[in-house]
């Protein structure tokens, strides 16, 4: 695969890259260079964990990359999920590695870290406590919103930690490209800026979008504020759409969903057809009545945005098309979990946990 071919696939999943001019030298220096993704194990996978993150690694495995999964137990302690109970986030964590295998990742061409075996040594606290002299602790709390919480909120001093620790992680990992979400952003201009100022290897950053919950748009006081508010949160059943869901949860949940005629800013559920369905799929057949124009199918996500804002497409037959699509493309997975019974029995054992945010 030739080198725009490389690119042109980043490009397709990244909301942003930084930047696109180092990605394209990194190609031409390095066949095989290597990526992360990195999450606190907590809960129940949504579907942008299962869909949307799946497939953006699948398409970088397609780019010649090497990819590392990190599971970042000890972070979720930091950051009290599931009560900061270790034994339970990873338990979390081998969910979510069945849940990778159910969405067709094959976990042989991935290599699987835990936070836990990479911080037992003086190199990786050593490397921390670099980056965290480099940072000031103003700096280090606007970057909590990596962590999903909001500027203002009260912190204990493990988690004033978790920015410089996040940093750390990219260069002891040796990550040459770090894909993750744009909530993950502030972490990545600080690993930038870090490896800059030690010479040490400077990251590539490719960040993709961050799925709205059901809810739609919630305004915060900033943008990043708006994006912890408004985003599909595993820890807010309200919001979210589970890779579990069954049929009929699944249409309740997409019927109650804010969607509003002709309406596209803030809309979840065009949010879905356009990073889900259409990057999986390529195309939507949305069927209703001959009296409402009968069924059609649209070739890109912009044809049905440009319908649906001119008031061409009515919400309810939006909906319709998308609880179809998304029950068809979580099928699998349910299936894969009946099915299997290790898989099972950590699914049900999760699912049992209280989840704290």
């Amino acid at each position: 695969m030739d080198i725009e071919r490389k690119v042109e696939i980043i490009k397709e999943i990244a909301e942003e890259i930084l930047t696109e001019d180092e990605l394209r030298e990194l190609f031409e220096t390095n066949d095989h260079p290597v990526a992360y993704d990195g999450f606190e194990p907590s809960g129940i996978a949504p579907i942008h964990f299962g869909l949307l993150r799946a497939t953006n690694l699948k398409n970088m495995l397609k780019a010649g990359i090497r990819f590392k999964l990190y599971l970042a137990d000890y972070f979720g302690f930091i950051n009290n999920k599931l009560g900061g109970d270790l034994e339970k986030i990873r338990k979390a964590g081998e969910y979510f590695i069945e849940v990778w295998k159910a969405c067709g990742i094959d976990t042989k061409k991935v290599e699987i870290i835990w936070a836990k075996d990479i911080m037992d040594g003086m190199e990786y606290w050593d490397r921390v406590l670099r980056i965290a002299k480099a940072i000031s602790i103003a700096r280090s709390m606007r970057a909590i919103t990596i962590m999903g919480r909001l500027q203002g909120e009260k912190l204990s001093t493990a988690q004033l930690m978790y920015p410089s620790m996040q940093v750390a992680d990219i260069f002891h990992m040796d990550i040459d490209i770090c894909q993750l979400g744009m909530d993950q952003r502030r972490a990545h201009v600080l690993a930038r800026e870090v490896a800059k100022k030690y010479k040490w290897k400077k990251p590539i950053a490719v960040h993709h979008h961050i799925l709205l919950g059901l809810q739609g748009l919630r305004k915060g006081r900033n943008a990043e504020e708006t994006m912890i508010l408004s985003k599909m949160s595993k820890s807010v059943p309200e919001t979210c759409i589970y890779m579990h869901e069954t049929s009929e949860s699944l249409r309740k949940k997409i019927n109650s969903a804010f969607c509003p005629p002709k309406q596209v800013e803030g809309n979840p559920i065009l949010e879905y057809a356009k990073y889900i369905i259409f990057r999986e799929r390529g195309s939507m057949f949305i069927e209703r009545p001959s009296k409402y124009g009968g069924d059609i199918e649209y070739g890109s996500y912009e044809e049905l945005e440009n319908d649906y804002k001119k008031g061409n497409l009515h919400p309810q037959d939006l909906k319709n098309a998308v609880t179809k699509e998304l029950d068809e493309l979580i099928r699998p997975v349910r299936e894969y979990f009946e099915k299997n019974k290790k898989a099972k029995e950590l699914y049900e054992n999760v699912k049992n946990i209280h989840i704290t945010r």
